[in-house]
Parts: C-alpha cells; sequence; structure tokens
C-alpha cells in the first residue's frame, strides 16, 4: 500500500500550481493532506476512485485536514475528543481492520514560542489518542509535526536551538512518542542520510539551496515496523512550501 502526506499550505493554491497533476501520477492508495485552509463548499474535486474526508477549522482560512482513500474505513474520526483541541481542524483518524490511519497538522509554537504551553499540552493528549488506538490496532500517523527531531534533520541546528519546531521542548515530545512504541519510518530505513528535507522558508532562496528542515512525518507502531517497503521524501514536487512525504508498507 502507498501512502502520502503533504502539507500544502492551502489547497486551493495548490490546485493552480500542478496539484491534481501530481496526485493522479502518484496514484496512492491514501492521501493525506494538511493545512487545507478552507471551509465546506469551497473546493470542488473529481477524484472519482477517492472517498473524500475533510477536518475543517472553525476560523476560516486556517490550518484543516482531509485524507483521500480508495479504501473506505470501518470508522471515522475528527479531531481527539477533547474540545479545547477540536476547533482547528487538525486531526483525522481513520479505522481500517488491521490498522488506524492518523493524519495530523500539528500546532506550531508560533514566534517567540508564544504558543509552546499549548502546543505541549496538545502533545500530551494527542500521545495519549494514539496510544488509545495502538492498544486496539497499529497505528499509522503521518503529517506536519512542525518538529526536525534530530540535527541531522535540519540544514543548521545550531542557529535554531531556541528557534520554534527545534526546542528542547518540542524534541523531547517526539522522543517520549517513539519511545512508547513508535518508529519514525524514514530515519528507520536511512538513521543516517544527511540534507534531506520537507519543509523550505520562501525566504533567501532557502528550497533552491536546499536549506531545509524535514518536519513532515510517517510514524507507525513498532510491532509493524518490519512491513515498511520504501520511505521516500518528494523534494522534486513543488506546489507548496513543504514537499509530500511517501510510505510504503505491506499490510
Amino acid at each position: 500500500m502507498k501512502f502520502i502526506s503533504w502539507n500544502v499550505n492551502g489547497l486551493r493554491a495548490a490546485v493552480k500550481k500542478g496539484f491534481l497533476e501530481y496526485f493522479s501520477a502518484i496514484d496512492a492508495d491514501f492521501f493525506c493532506l494538511q493545512e487545507t485552509k478552507l471551509q465546506a463548499g469551497q473546493i470542488e474535486l473529481e477524484l472519482p476512485e477517492y472517498k473524500m474526508y475533510w477536518n475543517y477549522a472553525v476560523k476560516k482560512g486556517y490550518s484543516g485536514t482531509a485524507i483521500f482513500t480508495k479504501h473506505e474505513p470501518l470508522s471515522v474520526q475528527y479531531g481527539i475528543g477533547i474540545e479545547e483541541h477540536d476547533t482547528e481542524g487538525r486531526v483525522i483518524t481513520l479505522e481500517y481492520p488491521e490498522f488506524y490511519l492518523v493524519t495530523v497538522y500539528t500546532p506550531n509554537s508560533q514566534h517567540e514560542l508564544k504558543r509552546l504551553d499549548y502546543r505541549m499540552n496538545w502533545e500530551d493528549s494527542f500521545l495519549a489518542h494514539l496510544q488509545a488506538l495502538d492498544h486496539q490496532k497499529p497505528v499509522i500517523m503521518c503529517g506536519d509535526l512542525n518538529v526536525a527531531h534530530q540535527e541531522i534533520d535540519l540544514k543548521n541546528p545550531g542557529p535554531n536551538r531556541l528557534n520554534p519546531g527545534f526546542t528542547d521542548q518540542e524534541r523531547g515530545k517526539f522522543s517520549e512518542f517513539l519511545a512508547s512504541g513508535f518508529v519514525d519510518s524514514f530515519r528507520y530505513l536511512y538513521p543516517d542520510l544527511s540534507d534531506a528535507y520537507s519543509w523550505w522558508s520562501y525566504r533567501a532562496n532557502a528550497r533552491e539551496r536546499n536549506i531545509g528542515w524535514r518536519i513532515d512525518y510517517f510514524c507507525l507502531s513498532e510491532r509493524i515496523a518490519d512491513r515498511l517497503s520504501g520511505a521516500a521524501i518528494h523534494a522534486d514536487v513543488y506546489g507548496s512550501d513543504h514537499c509530500p512525504v511517501e510510505l510504503d508498507i505491506e499490510l
């Protein structure tokens, strides 16, 4: 099965930049989106092979997630069941006979870390959601996690140590998540591969110079890691400040 995850930074804008051509060419079983930035009825997509599931933020033009899938789920959950965390359209969970699929757009800690405390609370709640699912069946989780876990995961770790996405607190939460029984699929297959990034600033020709961060992930329950057959970062695909990431797994 082929899974794709992409923070499109506005789906309507991405459609004007080749999204549908890439979507058709990649032919994924599951295509997960973050930062769709739209409300119900603001876009019409003709994807006849796919079921579409949307979680919209209350705030217009903000956040939002979606999953397009060829496989109808047993159940669908929007959010994590905690009101203070479920107004921004950040999580969708699909249940299948053998696994759960979760897509997430993790809150950014923002300038001067003004949302770091909220982010830490959100991290604990989201981990509890994943652990509850994992007690029932394996989990495949993907999305923009807004953290570069290790120094290898961004071009300039030193100057970014106290910046959003590379604080000790955020990195520590990701370490806790992995220690609770999950693996980062890309690092599982490529533990030492450097200069592999999924997000680049629009400033200073960062993408052309590959001054980036790896903040988009596929993670999965450790007990199914041996079924992994591939993980990729499609840095050659434009249309957003992020690029798509891929997971291939035998299920």
